[in-house]
Formats: structure tokens, C-alpha cells, sequence
């Protein structure tokens, strides 16, 4: 729950400022019993008036209310973290782990359609790569380097070295703008991949002499990739937001989540217009556990959500981009008092970005999704938020708050259900079919398949 969170955070704010006392502070939060005398005590003996506590007390608070409020948000949830509440809240640790392996041994995963679709995707995010720093990055179940040259670009490679495989993400050193593998010390250029020194020889480097070069830009806070089953350029380009890029919007923060399905299953849901109405209606308040978001409260059912959309594609040169208008509120007292209106625009620009355009009476903004396959069946989603600075801090954690929590809800149906290519399917949901046909437009001849023989589970 929302409370249960915030209670959660203050008092993991009100510990770590207890633990950097010196040890007769320490000893104030050491037990409810002698509490007051310690503290007592020690104020005694440095002439300290008692009064004073209950300042510090009400400091410690308000930090942690302006940490909560203005602090961009960072919401990460590991796979094991969120969307599990099936299998029972006694489930952890170890355990939890070999039971999320036990479900998606037995789970059926349908007809699934190839794994990693052609177009360009997120591997990481910009502020994470800094001047000379070199990152090792999965997607697509291969391992990148991603380094930042002195010309402040960034390069993207395969992280293993040709010459004998160290992984060159891995104590590898930047230099100029190339990558030394810390195994032998050859070098090899961000721009082509290309071997430009092997230190211990004089004679001609071969010219097979070179590691893989992954076509790379940089862009809205990210660097994206272009993956393509048939080697081919790529053919269109994620637009840029320029807000984002002249510094108008300022960056509010982000939230991570691991997750176990097919990458098409998440785009799909912008299409999917009819679980808007029914699993996202529930207030945050109640939460992203499945079990409790339908359970009946009526304080809490007091408020809810109320969503209306529409999806389409867009026309040459274009046809890689699907467009959902959103229109939501937050209403109260069953619909009488409707609060937080938003009207949302989002851009499915190929098959793993998402542009979510955000106008309220108090601001504009944008919230960036990024999906990205790590391997067959485990996606990788960033979201990360923008706002003008009418948008005020508060309003803008609350939105990204919010917008993770309904995501948790999406989360824990994609980790438990099977894909159908064959759904069973009513008239108003004709926009699914209009979603898959425009999806498969990203496979390709050569699209890698899931192999159910040889393909593991294990993270």
C-alpha cells in the first residue's frame, strides 16, 4: 500500500540519520526502555535542553518529506520484487526464487513470435556512462561495451575481445577514443570496432583484426542501439524531444522494473483500451498486488480511475509509429469529483519505445518508456519522466509514483500468463488485431525463435 511505503521510507530515512550519530545517539534508538533516559542524560551532561529533541525530531521529518517530494524519484524493482503475489507473501528469499523457476517451468508459453524484434532500443542510460568510463551491458542475450570516448560519444561494442574473449567491459581502459581490453592490452576503435595496437608486436595487425560494432545514438537520456536480424541500416530514427535536449524540461526521475514475458506482450497493452477500464481503474492506494487491488474497501474505494482511449497507426513514411490518445482522471465519491485531469499522448515508435506526452492544467511533460529484451523472455523497462518546471516536483513524483504502481498491476498478469497468437477475441477489442499486424511488421526472415529445448530460465 502507498501508506505502508511511505511509513516505510521514513523510518529507513530516520535509521540511516540515527546510525551516523556518535555512539551516545546511537544508544537513543537502541531500545524503547531506557529511550529517555539515555537521551536525557546526555543532554544533562552537555547542557543541552531537552526541548530541543523534539526540534531535531521535526527536522528529521521535514528532510525526509522534502527528500520524498522534490528528490527526482529512483524506483527500482529487481525481477524477484514485484508481481509475485501469487505465490503466497511466506514465499522469500531462496525460496521465492525457486518458485518464480517452478511457474515459468510449468507455465505454457503459446505460439510465441521471434524474440527480438527489429528496431532500435534503449541499453542504457545516458548519465550511467560518463567521459572514460567503459560499461558492460546485456540485450538481446549478447553482452555490449558501452564506453564514452573523450570526444564525449559514445561507442557501442561487443564486449568480448576477438584476440582471446576477456571481456573488454570489465577493467577494460578508455583511451582516446578506443577500448583497451585489460587481458593483453589490445586496442580497438569505438567508431568501426577496428584493432589499432597490439603492444607486444611490430609486425601488421590482421585486418580481421576488429569486434563488433553495434550502430548507436544518443538521445532523450538514453543511448539505443539498432538491432536488426538481417544486418540491414536502420530505417527510421526515434524522434528526438527537443525539450529534453535544450533543457526546458527538467528531468524528474525514473523507475526500473525486470520482468518475465515476450516483448510484444507490453507495447500490446497500449492497444488493449478494454484492461484500462477494468485493471487499472482501482485507486494507486490500493496497490499493484492483484489480491488486493479488487478486494473491497470502502474507503479506499472512495476514489478511482477513470480512462478513455483511442489507437491507431500512422501512415508513410511513419508506419512504425502507433499513436493511443488517453484521456484520465482521478475521480472521488464515485465519480462525482473528478481530480487530476490528464489528457495523455502516447508514440509506440517501433517495438520497444514509448513517448508519453503529458498535458495537465499545472504543466506539461513527457514520460519515456524503454523496453529491451535481455534475453528471450526477460525484458529490461526504464521509464523516465520530464517536466516543465511549472510542474512542480511534488506532482511530477506523484505521477511517476503513480504511472510504476499501475505498472506493477501489468507486471504481475505478464509474469503468470501464456501468450496466445490465437486469442479469443470481441469486436471491441479489434484494436489487438490492428496492433499485431502493425507489430509484425518488425520480424523479419531471420528473427531469432525461442527454442523450448535449449533456451534456460535462470537469472
Amino acid at each position: 500500500m502507498l501508506t505502508d511505503n511511505v511509513v516505510s521510507l521514513l523510518a529507513d530515512y530516520l535509521h540511516k540519520t540515527a546510525t551516523n550519530m556518535t555512539g551516545t545517539m546511537d544508544q537513543l534508538f537502541s531500545g524503547h526502555h531506557t529511550w529517555s533516559r539515555v537521551a536525557r542524560e546526555h543532554m544533562a551532561q552537555h547542557g543541552v535542553p531537552w526541548h530541543l529533541m523534539a526540534y531535531f525530531v521535526l527536522a528529521l521529518v521535514l528532510a525526509f518529506v522534502y527528500h520524498l517530494a522534490f528528490t527526482p524519484l529512483n524506483r527500482v524493482r529487481d525481477l524477484t520484487e514485484v508481481g509475485w503475489g501469487c505465490l503466497g507473501d511466506d514465499v522469500v528469499g531462496k525460496n521465492l526464487g525457486e518458485r518464480i523457476r517452478e511457474v515459468h517451468r510449468l507455465r505454457k508459453k503459446g505460439n510465441l513470435p521471434p524474440v527480438y524484434p527489429n528496431g532500435w532500443f534503449a541499453i542504457i542510460e545516458s548519465r550511467k556512462v560518463a567521459v572514460a568510463q567503459v560499461v558492460s551491458v546485456q540485450a538481446f542475450g549478447e553482452t555490449m561495451a558501452v564506453f564514452r570516448g573523450e570526444d564525449r560519444l559514445v561507442h557501442v561494442t561487443d564486449a568480448y575481445c576477438p584476440h582471446i574473449g576477456a571481456n573488454m567491459a570489465v577493467g577494460g581502459v578508455v583511451k582516446g577514443n578506443c577500448l583497451e581490453c585489460p587481458f593483453h592490452g589490445w586496442l580497438f576503435r569505438g567508431t568501426d570496432g577496428a584493432c589499432v595496437n597490439i603492444p607486444y608486436t611490430a609486425k601488421a595487425i590482421p585486418k580481421t583484426a576488429k569486434v563488433k560494432r553495434w550502430e548507436s545514438r544518443e538521445m532523450n537520456g538514453f543511448v539505443f542501439v539498432w538491432h536488426d536480424a538481417e544486418g540491414r541500416e536502420p530505417e527510421w530514427q526515434v524522434p528526438e524531444v527537443h525539450q529534453i535536449t535544450n533543457g526546458s524540461w527538467s528531468y524528474r526521475g525514473r523507475t526500473q522494473h525486470h520482468l518475465l514475458a515476450h516483448i510484444q506482450e507490453i507495447p500490446e497493452n497500449g492497444a488493449d483500451v478494454a484492461h484500462l477500464a477494468h485493471l487499472h481503474v482501482p485507486s494507486i492506494f490500493k496497490g499493484a498486488d492483484l489480491r488486493h487491488i479488487f478486494a473491497h474497501s470502502w474507503l479506499q474505494d472512495l476514489a478511482k480511475h477513470n480512462w478513455n482511449g483511442e489507437w491507431q497507426v500512422r501512415a508513410e513514411p511513419e508506419s512504425h509509429i502507433a499513436d493511443l490518445a488517453v484521456k484520465h482522471s482521478f475521480s472521488l465519491l464515485g465519480g462525482k469529483f473528478k481530480v487530476l485531469n490528464m489528457t495523455v499522448r502516447a508514440e509506440q515508435i517501433g517495438p520497444g519505445v514509448v513517448h508519453l506526452h503529458f498535458n495537465t492544467a499545472v504543466g506539461s511533460g513527457v514520460l519515456i518508456q524503454t523496453v529491451t529484451p535481455v534475453e528471450p523472455l526477460r525484458q529490461r523497462v526504464i521509464h523516465q519522466f520530464y517536466s516543465s518546471r511549472f510542474f512542480l516536483a511534488p506532482f511530477s513524483n506523484f505521477v511517476l509514483h503513480s504511472e510504476a504502481r499501475h505498472f506493477e498491476r501489468d507486471i504481475m498478469v505478464w509474469n503468470n500468463k501464456q501468450y496466445l497468437s490465437q486469442p479469443l477475441l470481441v469486436a471491441e477489442d479489434r484494436f489487438i488485431v490492428r496492433f499485431r499486424r502493425w507489430y509484425s511488421q518488425f520480424y523479419s526472415e531471420n528473427s531469432p525463435k525461442f527454442s523450448f529445448q535449449k533456451e534456460s530460465l535462470d537469472w
